[in-house]
């Protein structure tokens, strides 16, 4: 089992926070994992996007072209992810940012209401962990209390106020689908 991840949004919404956490999550169910960000100068407002791979056995590259699933948080990444995910592959989608539905018959796409959905728990910042929420459950890849277990080891002093609401959005978002 491989599977084979991109999450892109803006700089600033939680991209690569999100792939941090499905990667450590995969190093905690003892599986094989690469991590990779990129994103501009810019960061907050700029393109940001990571690749994750998880795997069973060892990676031989880390490079993500025809990812088997994409969570994408802005316009401009679900125009450029939507069309490259594998046949039979999963899309979460930010729907309250993105305003177009994929068309693709040959992958499973999930379109949320993440940032309003983060806001009724009264923190529009953690839309990334409803859709992480989503992500993880649609692919069967992690289980949550992993993720549960990991942002209890991870997440920084300045946000632990946030562990809580992080692991509720978590929830919410792997209940809608």
């Amino acid at each position: 089992m491989q599977h084979e991840i991109i999450i892109s949004g803006f700089g600033g919404q939680g991209a690569l926070f999100a792939g941090q956490l499905i990667a450590y999550g995969a190093l905690a169910e003892d599986r094989h994992v690469t991590w990779i960000p990129s994103y501009g100068p810019e960061m907050r407002g700029g393109t940001a996007h990571c690749t994750v791979i998880i795997s069973d056995q060892e990676i031989g590259s880390p490079l993500v072209r025809r990812p088997t699933a994409a969570l994408v948080m802005n316009p401009p990444s679900f125009e450029r992810y939507e069309p490259a995910i594998q046949p039979g592959g999963i899309l979460v989608a930010n729907a309250n940012l993105i305003a177009t539905v994929s068309a693709r018959a040959d992958i499973r796409a999930f379109a949320i209401k993440a940032n309003e959905i983060a806001t009724e728990f009264g923190s529009p910042q953690l839309a990334n962990m409803v859709l992480t929420g989503a992500l993880v459950t649609a692919t069967g890849m992690l289980k949550l209390e992993t993720l549960d277990y990991v942002l209890n080891e991870r997440i920084s002093a300045r946000h632990r106020d946030k562990l809580a609401l992080n692991k509720q959005c978590l929830r919410r978002g792997a209940a809608l689908v």
